[in-house]
């Protein structure tokens, strides 16, 4: 994922009524979350279920929301997601850094990259993969989720190593 492409990203879902960027930062969404900061739009949290209670106590208020983490996150999160979110239909995007997705990756991204498709298809969440070409396409896929009152994730694969 190129720099430029992320900050496409936010500045899009931002132009669609998505004010709240709330999460616990990632490396492989870097220039997202660095440009957010920089546009003091970005809420960090500590872990991802508080980021989780801020986005719903913010969806209730009728402020849209999206929560950013990086896939070992969104594992710890899994009870958070499914007895709160997706019971009360709570309408959150998740973008997801999909550590893990390089065979060679590090050993501790290796073990959740290679589960976390199948996780968010046992949760039953709604998600698209990001590319350079579909980036747009998904981004309005994803709103037209949450206007629907359903959670959905947008996944950005981690395409490089630190």
């Amino acid at each position: 994922m190129t720099n430029s492409f992320q900050i496409k990203i936010f500045d899009y879902l931002q132009k669609h009524k998505i004010e709240n960027f709330i999460g616990v930062p990632d490396s492989t969404l870097k220039e997202f979350i660095s440009y957010g900061l920089k546009k003091k739009k970005i809420i960090v949290t500590t872990r991802e279920e508080e980021a989780i209670g801020i986005a719903t106590g913010m969806c209730m208020s009728g402020s849209d929301s999206l929560v950013f983490m990086q896939n070992a996150g969104f594992a710890n999160s899994l009870s958070t997601i499914t007895s709160l979110v997706k019971l009360y239909k709570i309408p959150i995007i998740f973008l997801i850094g999909w550590r893990g997705y390089l065979k060679d990756d590090a050993p501790e991204h290796l073990q959740i990259g290679n589960i976390q498709p199948e996780l968010i298809k046992i949760i039953e969440l709604p998600s698209k993969t990001l590319s350079e070409n579909n980036w747009k396409q998904n981004c309005d896929w994803a709103l037209k989720k949450i206007k629907n009152n359903s959670a959905c994730a947008l996944i950005v694969k981690r395409e490089f190593h630190d």
